[in-house]
């Protein structure tokens, strides 16, 4: 018995569209009316396809951890901590003042601008950054274990500072700062670097 009318849309597809309209906006400052526009299907379709805006917002936390802010999980593959904190610091500046994409960072733009009635939303993209910010303790704890990183080296202490060297970087392209200044406050930023 064949199953429902097949859809007129792709999903994945309108989920880059959904993607980038909440990159834009935030999630509190996109409408339903925003996102049917942008992924050019009706209210009942996305709500089908998607289910709410808020489980719609949390595939596309899942697409843009996976796409374009992924980045900072390969950077975990570097085989020296300091290649792993340049290769965060870095892809942050090309990932926010990038020209393909919105400026800023859709989970930075979503955890500071939030009010009460989106609180869940705050609090799932806050649990995705600090699952963020552990695996990099883990890999700066690997680092210190492996001599690659001073034995007096706190990895709690310098993943923190790599993860607000980053949210830095986002909250000033999102202000408007060009990629020549973010890519010094980046430089200036690995100075403070311990050396093994």
């Amino acid at each position: 018995m064949p199953g429902g009318r097949p859809r007129a849309f792709d999903p994945d597809t309108a989920l880059d569209c959904a993607l980038e309209v909440f990159w834009r906006q935030g999630y509190e400052g996109t409408a339903i009316s925003d996102l049917t526009a942008a992924m050019g299907i009706n209210r009942p379709s996305l709500y089908a396809a998607f289910g709410n805006k808020e489980d719609l917002f949390r595939k596309v936390l899942d697409r843009y951890i996976e796409g374009p802010g992924g980045f900072a999980a390969r950077a975990l593959d570097a085989s020296r901590a300091r290649e792993v904190a340049e290769r965060m610091v870095y892809g942050a500046v090309e990932l926010t003042s990038g020209t393909g994409t919105p400026r800023g960072c859709l989970s930075v733009r979503c955890v500071q601008a939030c009010g009460p009635e989106a609180e869940p939303v705050r609090d799932e993209v806050a649990a995705r950054r600090k699952a963020g910010e552990m695996a990099l303790r883990a890999r700066f704890e690997r680092a210190r274990d492996e001599g690659d990183l001073p034995a007096d080296s706190d990895p709690a202490d310098l993943a923190r500072f790599v993860h607000a060297v980053t949210d830095g970087i986002a909250v000033q392209a999102a202000s408007g700062a060009g990629r020549e200044d973010l890519l010094r406050v980046a430089e200036i930023a690995l100075r403070a670097w311990p050396s093994s």
